[in-house]
């Protein structure tokens, strides 16, 4: 059981971590001003923008924008962009509007984690993936040699053992900054072998699921599926430590203070507003403000709710469903030409594990691990290929 966790060799650049680090490419879907800015503060330095495709582009040439990517990390492990650090964890304290948040980056064996509905497995899926969004990850993932993930997985730990631990430790630190914008702040430490592999132990607790995915359901879906088509191009000696095996997640105690979670509310585009209102509100009990539905049942039932309607309504007349953080940000997208809204309520966190037992899964896009600002940004990578 305990192989399911692995110490990594980490990627991190060598300087320039406030232009380097980079939001998670499924934010800020509706807000191209956002990413404008975000290329203007990057310019020419380096940085993980280059390694991604935002999910607000998807469809606007993808092929080439993946094959860019590709060149853009070799030019990065050819420049000397990248310093690759000796086997051991990260450390991070990761301070946003809620508190510090940290966490424990360590990679995890894609053979012990499963997406299936119905499956029991150490490491689980949360939630439901979208293809659409699969699709352009799992080429990526085969185009590329690095991985510069964001995915976060959550254990629970009344007793806070292995952050206990790390605080007691001097450890070196690796970066000290601030996120570009309003991201908050960000401080990684070095947590060589010869601790890592107590610390890892304490992660393992009681539970079924003992892992879930917090946030990047996608990412590691995406990496478990190019493992699955990879392997039988192996020989039998080369699958058991083959790095694409493998996944860079950060690890973070759902217990932890500064762990809230938000809702991600529904928007509609390219929909006559009206109609749409008109059908949700004859379909289940609610109310209407403005463009913005609201008052439907809370947490996950709500969530379901929402989807059902909005697929139902797409299918039949047309039209886009997207997925927003914030009340007002809602608002404002909603009040756009031809969209409309669904304001939504966060889950409690204490039924997050509760609701993925035996290999149940939530809808996708239930819930949020803080704001749009408060996700994380990708930073360090590693090797997934022997090119």
């Amino acid at each position: 059981m305990k192989s399911c966790l692995r110490i990594p060799r980490v990627l991190i650049p060598r300087e320039g971590f406030e232009t380097w680090a980079v939001i998670a490419r499924d934010q800020f879907t509706s807000d191209r001003e956002y990413w404008k800015r975000v290329e203007r503060c990057v310019g020419d330095a380096p940085s993980t923008l280059n390694f991604i495709l935002p999910e607000i582009d998807l469809g606007e040439d993808d092929a080439a924008r993946i094959e860019a990517e590709r060149a853009a990390m070799y030019a990065a492990l050819e420049n000397d962009t990248l310093s690759k650090l000796t086997r051991g964890l990260v450390f991070t304290e990761r301070t946003t509007r809620t508190g510090v948040r940290r966490g424990i980056l360590v990679c995890i064996d894609l053979e012990q984690f499963s997406l299936e509905a119905g499956v029991s497995a150490p490491i689980r899926a949360s939630e439901q993936v979208i293809p659409s969004r699969l699709t352009v990850r799992v080429a990526e993932r085969r185009a590329t040699p690095l991985e510069f993930p964001h995915t976060i997985l959550f254990y629970r730990d009344k007793k806070d053992r292995a952050v206990k631990d790390l605080l007691r430790e001097e450890l070196e630190q690796l970066y000290d900054f601030d996120l570009m914008e309003g991201g908050g702040h960000l401080t990684g430490w070095f947590v060589p072998d010869y601790i890592a592999a107590d610390v890892v132990n304490y992660l393992y607790t009681k539970g079924d699921p003992m892992f879930a995915v917090a946030d990047g359901n996608h990412a590691v879906a995406a990496a478990k599926q190019y493992w699955e088509e990879l392997k039988p191009t192996l020989r039998q000696e080369e699958l058991a430590n083959h790095p694409a095996r493998f996944t860079l997640v950060e690890m973070v105690n759902i217990c932890d203070p500064a762990v809230v979670f938000h809702p991600i509310h529904r928007l509609v585009k390219d929909v006559e507003t009206e109609a749409f209102c008109d059908f949700v509100m004859r379909s289940v009990k609610c109310k209407r403000e403005g463009n913005v539905i609201t008052g439907l049942p809370a947490g996950i039932a709500g969530v379901r709710i929402a989807d059902e309607l909005c697929e139902k309504f797409v299918r039949a007349g047309g039209g886009r469903i997207d997925y927003v953080h914030g009340t007002k940000r809602l608002q404002s997208c909603a009040a756009e030409e031809d969209c409309a809204g669904i304001l939504l309520t966060a889950m409690d966190k204490e039924d997050f594990f509760p609701a993925l037992k035996g290999g149940a899964l939530l809808p996708k896009k239930a819930f949020s691990l803080g704001m749009s600002k408060e996700k994380r940004y990708y930073l360090e990578g590693r090797e997934i290929s022997y090119d």
